[in-house]
């Protein structure tokens, strides 16, 4: 086999590069998973990778998708540029995917069951570092390990809490790379016009609503032995999140109108 370069190099969770593909340890839905990204090639959608199987040691196998990722991604969405590219990017995801029904049997993380009515296969963690980015231009999303089905501002909601951001000002320039402290209204604003959204009327509700799924899939993940979650309940990390959702209520008059 060709060399390797570890990408993420964790006790639970070893991801490589070799030659033009990624490896990572395959988990029990990853069968429903690569039949989302046999569906994405199939219609064309050229920035998720593509699934090439499972190798000789049990990982799935995907296509490498060149640019600047994880950390990188922060400044660039920072920038009203890449804050409009990553809602139109998720758009045409979910454009991509609305008649996509998996006939796989692994199900998804925490989620068993098929897409109900007025839902689809939401991505279920678009943040910045989880797109591959040229420039201020997202080309690709990666770690699709949390796709699952729901309504489509569930991924909406969950990009919002990250890009609008759902954080202190104090956070958003030593963390998250503004340069001042950020106009979170305007930005949510040009984020769901972007996306296709005619208001944002509610959308401080739902982010809050999404961060509460959100936590409480961790939390049921943990107790299933999954990693990272169970490092993360062991660390606290999760309570950081429960804090995270006290701060959205007690600041949400930093975005809704007076």
């Amino acid at each position: 086999m060709a060399d390797q370069e570890f990408l993420q190099d964790q006790p639970h969770r070893a991801v490589v590069r070799v030659g033009d593909t990624v490896r990572r340890p395959a988990l029990p839905w990853t069968p429903t998973v690569h039949e989302l990204l046999r569906h994405l090639e199939s219609v064309g959608f050229e920035a998720a990778p593509r699934a090439l199987g499972i190798d000789e040691q049990g990982r799935e196998v995907l296509t490498y998708l060149e640019g600047d990722s994880g950390g990188d991604g922060w400044d660039r969405v920072a920038d009203e540029a890449g804050l409009v590219a990553m809602a139109r990017l998720l758009r045409d995801y979910h454009q991509a995917v609305a008649g996509f029904r998996p006939t796989a049997e692994a199900g998804w993380a925490t989620h068993p069951g098929p897409v109900a009515a007025g839902e689809l296969v939401c991505h279920g963690d678009f943040g910045p570092w989880n797109l591959v980015w040229h420039g201020t231009r997202p080309v690709g999303i990666l770690d699709w390990d949390l796709a699952w089905p729901a309504e489509p501002l569930h991924d909406v909601a969950y990009a919002l809490e990250y890009v609008t951001p759902f954080r202190d000002d104090a956070e958003c320039l030593r963390w998250l790379r503004y340069p001042s402290p950020p106009e979170r209204r305007r930005r949510m604003e040009l984020f769901a016009d972007a996306y296709g959204l005619t208001s944002i009327d509610g959308l401080v509700d739902k982010v809050i609503e999404q961060q509460e799924v959100v936590l409480d899939r961790a939390r049921r993940l943990a107790a299933q032995g999954v990693q990272p979650q169970l490092s993360w309940l062991a660390s606290g990390a999760l309570d950081e999140v429960a804090a995270r959702i006290r701060w959205s209520r007690d600041h949400r008059h930093l975005i809704q109108e007076p």
